[in-house]
């Protein structure tokens, strides 16, 4: 699949601004499970500020050969369409058991009532179906990649702060 062109063109304007940056390199992304609905709604958490962070599956990035986040990671994050919708960095990776994920955790991930036990609710079956599909049962103890976001730039007000 082609990148749209919003991506690049959203990393020349914020370089623009932030020419210390025009060196740096990026990944450009949706959140959610691959579906236009899910990545729409996360993303629009993203452009209310709500959405400061992201977990997922450690095994995933072994089994499917992709390297883990790490802070400083600048992040394009995609709407459904694959359009350029923000600009997040990584400023910080926690890897931790599922079971010992926080309330602070669920909270900046930014979804539902912002609970810890609505984590749970939306990730253990996520985590659960994800699992097989890598030859793997889901566990309680399953490690966990938690990347902490910051938004830096987005479409509407262009400029947030770096």
């Amino acid at each position: 699949m082609t990148e749209h062109s919003s991506i690049q063109e959203m990393w020349n304007a914020f370089t623009s601004q932030h020419p210390q940056f025009s060196q740096s390199t990026y990944i450009a992304w949706a959140f959610g499970d691959g579906t236009k609905e899910m990545a729409d709604d996360l993303c629009k958490l993203v452009l209310e500020g709500k959405k400061q962070g992201t977990s997922s599956y450690y095994d995933a990035y072994e089994k499917e050969n992709e390297p883990l986040p790490v802070k400083g990671q600048w992040n394009i994050i995609l709407d459904g369409n694959g359009v350029a919708q923000a600009i997040m960095q990584t400023i910080k990776v926690d890897i931790l058991p599922y079971n010992e994920m926080t309330e602070k955790h669920a909270y900046a991930e930014g979804e539902g009532d912002q609970t810890l036990a609505y984590w749970k609710e939306v990730h253990e079956p996520f985590f659960s179906q994800l699992a097989p599909t890598l030859g793997l049962t889901f566990q309680e103890n399953d490690l966990v990649v938690y990347e902490w976001l910051k938004l830096v730039y987005k479409n509407e007000a262009k400029e947030v702060s770096v």
